[in-house]
């Protein structure tokens, strides 16, 4: 199949969308498909062998300079119209994959979109609850002119029914089990991250530091989780517009923040920790918790958005209610690093569930969906 992907997000950024999004490309050209990218910011000029168009772009900077808002270009729907796509697939249509929502229908291609990221939910994490509405009625005005919209897990089908989204379906899960083992623990990686007390249980977080990770309240169990276990860290692997006030607001005598982390050092600090730490509220999967399980780490995480569709209570990790008080957090963290059997335990049944979700399974019934658009796109048009 000719493939042309539209997405808010790509490279050299990363994050759960973007590792998605390539990763599928990867599998797309190992099956031997043609792929072409569309995308803002920065990017590449070509991704595995295909070629990626640059959107002319600008900053949200005050409210999250990271992401980069495409904007609508002629020449993107030339080199569209000129690809001649079998399907159309917009990843996260907000800004500009909406736009190639809209090109979809302008060219009369079939159109698949896929729902990663809970914009209004994130509104009123980003305290801009006002455009909340707004905001889902444009998200839902742009799914509904696919064929056929994905989201990433089941407990995410409700929310986006609840949006207004039609023609839903769960794109599998997946993760890199081979990039990310538990053979990749390292004692100098675990000096780094203990600030040179390799001894001490560990605490990690990996992903990007901003407000709608909920992040704030690791600032209040830890000073409880060190009551219960003496000498416990936290390291905070990863960058974003809360960084730096979150370097002043915690206390560095436990807490190492190291920065944007990718590839080799990466799979070593999810590989290196004893628990990983997810208090996010509003994940429509939560890739990272995968990430850890294949790092054999199991995850304490709350119970809400897409995350208890990741963490099996009690066997790769644990959940926690979603309005939990910072000392319930701690006795989850705590039960855990204190009893290291069980831990042990919890970390071979999370890589083993990692080693259920391959990123072929979850691109071959991708394909699937993409067959199931062109083929209602088709019987639409007679």
């Amino acid at each position: 199949m000719r493939i042309a992907i539209f997405t808010e997000v790509f490279l050299p950024k990363i994050d759960g969308v973007v590792t998605r999004v390539i990763r599928t490309v990867d599998q797309l050209a190992e099956m031997g498909h043609e792929v072409m990218i569309f995308a803002t910011g920065d990017t590449p000029e070509t991704y595995a062998g295909f070629p990626v168009v640059r959107a002319p772009s600008f900053s949200f900077h005050y409210i999250y300079p990271e992401i980069k808002v495409g904007l609508p270009a002629p020449a993107v729907a030339k080199k569209l119209k000129d690809f001649n796509p079998d399907v159309i697939h917009a990843v996260n249509p907000v800004f500009f994959a909406g736009y190639g929502a809209v090109l979809a229908k302008l060219q009369k291609k079939p159109l698949l979109a896929s729902f990663h990221t809970d914009v209004p939910a994130y509104t009123e994490s980003l305290k801009i609850g006002l455009v909340k509405k707004p905001a889902t009625a444009l998200i839902r005005a742009f799914h509904n002119r696919a064929e056929m919209n994905l989201v990433t897990s089941d407990p995410m089908l409700d929310t986006a029914k609840s949006y207004g989204l039609r023609d839903l379906a769960v794109w599998p899960k997946a993760v890199d089990t081979v990039g990310y083992r538990p053979d990749n623990y390292s004692t100098e990686m675990r000096a780094t991250l203990t600030d040179g007390n390799p001894d001490d249980p560990l605490l990690i977080y990996v992903g990007r530091m901003s407000a709608e990770k909920n992040l704030a309240i690791l600032n209040d169990i830890m000073p409880l989780l060190r009551e219960k276990v003496p000498g416990a860290r936290l390291a905070m692997v990863g960058a974003g517009p809360q960084l730096e006030q979150m370097k002043k607001d915690f206390d560095p005598a436990y807490t190492v923040f190291t920065g944007y982390m990718s590839g080799t050092p990466l799979a070593q600090a999810f590989a290196s920790a004893d628990v990983f730490a997810f208090p996010s509220l509003t994940e429509t999967l939560g890739l990272v918790a995968l990430e850890s399980f294949a790092s054999g780490v199991p995850v304490v995480g709350a119970r809400a958005g897409g995350i208890p569709f990741v963490i099996e209570d009690g066997q790769t990790g644990m959940l926690v209610d979603k309005d939990a008080s910072p000392e319930q957090w701690a006795d989850a963290f705590a039960g855990l690093v204190i009893d290291a059997p069980r831990r042990t335990t919890m970390s071979a049944a999370a890589r083993a569930e990692a080693e259920r979700w391959s990123w072929r399974a979850a691109t071959e019934k991708l394909v699937e969906y993409y067959e199931v658009c062109t083929t209602k796109k088709s019987a639409d048009s007679h």
